[in-house]
């Protein structure tokens, strides 16, 4: 380790030259700050179109850099009242350069990220910046808009529940809210949104507004543009705690049955340790034999695991549901129903559910109604969402420590910054009780202690339940607090507003630790400023740093100090069962608390270790979903061609020509019965009158599939005059569009059926990821050939009815011919049958028919020319 540290002082450690880099741009920018100070309000806003102007000539982005950043320094300045700091800037270019800069909490991050949005938004290809939350977006948006539309850029924000808003200067709702805006955010459309040049929103909506692009019929319907660049604020937030859980967008399945309240009935009351054991690392319950016999006397059933595969899934989701997940916890139940809690920012996600039955297992728990099961319509994890974008970059004040991480999934480099005055905030040890009840009697009287000498003190949670049962103990008190957590969402910005004035007590859960501004009162700086209390360990030590960063911000005084027992989650998870009931023995009581250097080690390598155990996963999660990805990569690839207006004419014929030729080359034209399941087959594909019989197929002999195909290009042609070549292109698209999104459905499905079982390779021996590599691929295969079976086995079996014109008013004009399956071709899909061949994605490539002139000039047909060489 000397050695070491010795090369590193010979040699100079990396972050320092790259700071020393930085300081070099800065001071260049810094020259250029009296000149662009003289500028008037209009002279800086015609800096933006002589930026532009010169992009256009050939200068770069980065030759720009220093005047464009002085610019964006000169305008917060005016507007918001906020100059950047030199260490401001130096994260900024971090920013534009596609990194990750790690910023202590409180220096500013949103201020930060103006200049290189700015910067990056000049090229007119948008740019967009993702917060954790509706709140953030909304705020920050507002906040530093005023210095966007100065410089003549436009701002728009997406929120939850397709809320949008345009930042407009003077804006005045009637009333605050998201149907009339709030002040200088009008409501506008979600494409407009999209189209500004900035837009803010959290990683959930992008995602989101990403796949529902991908399912619209129609181009006009699509909300996004290309994905070209995205500055993360709380990058370690959103590309590494919340990576785990993949967006999904499903649709509804079959009704619910009563089976769910059956469970939920059958799994109450069971005893723990005797009936079952949890395994709290793994998060997964487990029964024993007695538990087993007792679940299966009360359904009636002789041997749950020996009948219907399904009654195991319904099994799992209610031990889960009744014994791991926790009401005010993990979800809370509002207008009878179920909502998630968010259990790294303790927010309410309305609209997502746990799959694999485990949602409605939680609603027959409650009483509440049961909602339909769903199906998977798209998916995407944020590691390959946020690996689409041309260049992307993130922000954060805990980054350093998942460095190798965020260099291997996403190529991102972290520098860190230093801090713009010296941390100046006191982290006192760990305290540690026997039990929960001794733990919060103590946080109390530190809260009743503090209170009376006027300090404002902020107490963070891990679950609205411990949040509600803290803010009881105190009212018994008579000590008067807010209470910040998911049930009072909408008073967020006014309690944290009120935070940090004198005598303000403040419970939250992890909501307020990330992104939210608590400024310090009159007089408060005098008193020691801001004491956060912790009443519990999080399993990531980022969530921890966070809160703690509440506190001495800026240079501020303050405080933190948290507060553990042998009872939380996290001891739980790693403390031996024995260690509290052996410090019993010792005579430790409830009000001895227990300050060691040893069991804060003992603390932090406990969440060392979930974070391991959570990395294994992430890397894991990826590594099978890059498999996936690239089968949606082509899949949505293809789509794109066909709403761009591939040519579908060539690619349906190209479909039809490939059924026909399989079917043909696996019969054998010498065998009678072969020839008539040849016979019945192309019936499936030509209409009736097109198909020879198996005598004429039998004289055709080896000109059967010139035959064929003849007939099929005549077939085509004629149904073309019939209903016209517009029409006709509708049909091709509609009838392509709707077979891939059908068989991209159920491929999500199945693949995901293989991934939950793939892990049983293990035990032959087989690596379960090259295992589900190559059944994955064999899938896709699968996938490829269901559309082209689908497609070619429906086009003549459409027929065309006219719609009456519902109205003359309507925003998208609907052609008045639309394609219908007719009854023989409407069939579910699910019973076509696939063949073995290897398929290959719908080809938009122009071809030559075999009917058409040859492109040599001979005046010959194709098929007869250059087409019979092939």
């Amino acid at each position: 380790m000397p050695k070491l540290g010795f090369l590193s002082r010979l040699i100079g450690d990396s972050n320092e030259k790259e700071l020393r880099r930085l300081s070099a741009i800065v001071a260049t920018i810094n020259e250029l700050g009296p000149e662009v100070a003289s500028l008037t309000d209009a002279q800086l806003r015609e800096k933006t179109d002589e930026f532009k102007a010169r992009l256009e000539s050939g200068e770069t982005l980065d030759d720009l850099l220093p005047e464009a950043f002085a610019v964006v320094r000169e305008t917060a300045g005016r507007q918001v009242g906020e100059r950047h700091y030199d260490v401001q800037l130096m994260g900024g270019i971090v920013l534009h350069e596609g990194k990750i800069a790690e910023m202590k909490t409180g220096e500013g991050k949103t201020l930060t990220a103006t200049a290189p949005v700015y910067l990056n938004a000049l090229l007119g290809r948008g740019v967009h910046v993702v917060t954790v939350n509706d709140y953030l977006a909304r705020r920050d948006a507002a906040w530093y808009g005023p210095v966007y539309d100065a410089l003549g850029l436009t701002v728009g924000v997406i929120q939850n529940n397709g809320v949008t808003f345009r930042f407009e200067r003077g804006y005045k709702p009637e009333t605050e809210g998201e149907q009339t805006g709030y002040e200088n955010l009008r409501p506008c459309s979600r494409r407009e949104a999209y189209e500004c040049d900035v837009t803010y929103g959290t990683n959930n909506e992008f995602g989101f507004d990403y796949l529902r692009d991908n399912m619209v019929r129609d181009l006009s319907h699509k909300v996004q543009r290309e994905l070209y660049y995205a500055i993360v604020d709380e990058v370690d937030n959103i590309l590494i705690d919340e990576a785990r859980t993949p967006l999904i967008i499903s649709g509804q399945a079959e009704e619910a049955s009563s089976t769910y309240i059956a469970f939920a009935r059958a799994v109450k009351g069971l005893v723990e340790d005797v009936d079952y054991v949890i395994d709290y690392k793994a998060k997964h319950v487990a029964l024993t034999e007695e538990g087993i016999a007792k679940i299966e006397q009360r359904l009636g059933i002789s041997n749950i695991f020996g009948s219907d595969p399904r009654l195991v899934r319904h099994l799992e989701a209610a031990l889960d549901a009744e014994y791991l997940k926790r009401i005010d916890r993990d979800y809370v139940v509002r207008n009878g129903e179920v909502i998630i809690v968010d259990e790294f920012t303790g927010r309410l996600m309305p609209g997502r559910r746990w799959s694999h039955g485990i949602h409605q297992a939680v609603e027959a728990k409650e009483g509440v109604k049961i909602q339909r099961e769903s199906i998977t319509y798209a998916t995407i994890t944020f590691q390959n969402y946020f690996r689409l974008y041309e260049k992307l970059a993130g922000m954060t004040g805990t980054a350093e420590t998942e460095a190798e991480e965020f260099h291997k999934i996403y190529g991102l480099d972290v520098v860190v910054i230093p801090t713009h005055k010296p941390m100046i905030r006191i982290d006192y040890p760990d305290v540690v009780y026997i039990n929960e009840r001794a733990k919060f009697n103590a946080v109390v009287k530190e809260i009743e202690e503090l209170h009376r000498i006027g300090r404002p003190v902020l107490v963070g949670t891990t679950s609205i339940e411990k949040s509600e049962y803290l803010s009881s103990l105190l009212t018994r008190r008579g000590i008067p607090h807010e209470v910040l957590n998911a049930k009072h969402h909408e008073r967020e910005a006014k309690i944290i507003a009120k935070a940090g004035q004198k005598g303000a007590v403040t419970i939250a859960t992890n909501m307020a630790g990330r992104g939210t501004d608590i400024k310090l009162g009159p007089g408060v700086a005098e008193l020691g400023g801001l004491h956060v209390i912790g009443t519990e360990r999080h399993e990531s030590r980022r969530i921890d740093n966070q809160l703690r960063g509440r506190a001495g911000r800026q240079g501020d005084p303050g405080s933190s100090r948290f507060y553990v027992s042998f009872g939380d989650d996290l001891m739980r998870r790693f403390a031996p069962d024995w260690v509290a009931g052996m410090l019993q023995k010792l005579g430790m009581t409830e009000d001895m608390p227990l300050e060691s250097r040893a069991v804060a080690k003992a603390i932090e390598q406990a969440q060392q270790k979930v974070e391991g155990f959570n990395f294994d996963i992430r890397k894991r999660l990826v590594e099978f979903d890059d498999v996936v990805n690239e089968h949606r990569r082509v899949i949505y690839g293809e789509r794109e061609k066909v709403l761009r207006g591939a040519d579908t004419r060539a690619t349906v014929l190209d479909m039809l020509e490939q059924e026909i030729t399989e079917a043909v080359e696996r019969a054998n034209l010498e065998d009678p019965s072969s020839l008539a399941l040849l016979h019945g087959e192309l019936r499936e594909i030509l209409p009736a009158e097109a198909v020879p019989s198996p005598e004429e197929m039998a004289e055709l002999g080896d000109e059967l599939l010139d035959e064929l195909l003849d007939r099929m290009e005549a077939q085509y042609e004629a149904l073309e005059e019939r209903i016209g070549a517009e029409t006709m292109r509708q049909v091709e698209r509609w009838l392509l569009l709707e077979a891939i999104d059908y068989h991209w459905r159920e491929h999500l499905t199945a693949v995901e059926e293989v991934r939950q079982s793939i892990g049983l390779q293990g035990y032959a021996g087989v690596d379960p990821l090259v295992a589900f590599k190559r059944e994955g691929y064999d899938m896709f295969l699968q996938l490829q050939a269901n559309i082209r079976r689908q497609v070619a086995r429906t086009i003549f079996r459409v027929r065309i009815v006219e719609q009456p014109q519902q109205s003359t008013q309507a925003e998208t004009p609907q052609p008045a011919a639309q394609p219908v399956l007719a009854g023989v071709a409407s069939r579910p899909a699910a019973n076509l049958r696939t063949n073995r061949g290897d398929g290959a994605p719908a080809r938009s490539t122009q071809k030559i028919g075999r009917n058409d002139p040859c492109f040599c000039g001979s005046g010959k047909k194709y098929k007869k020319c250059h087409g019979a060489l092939g």
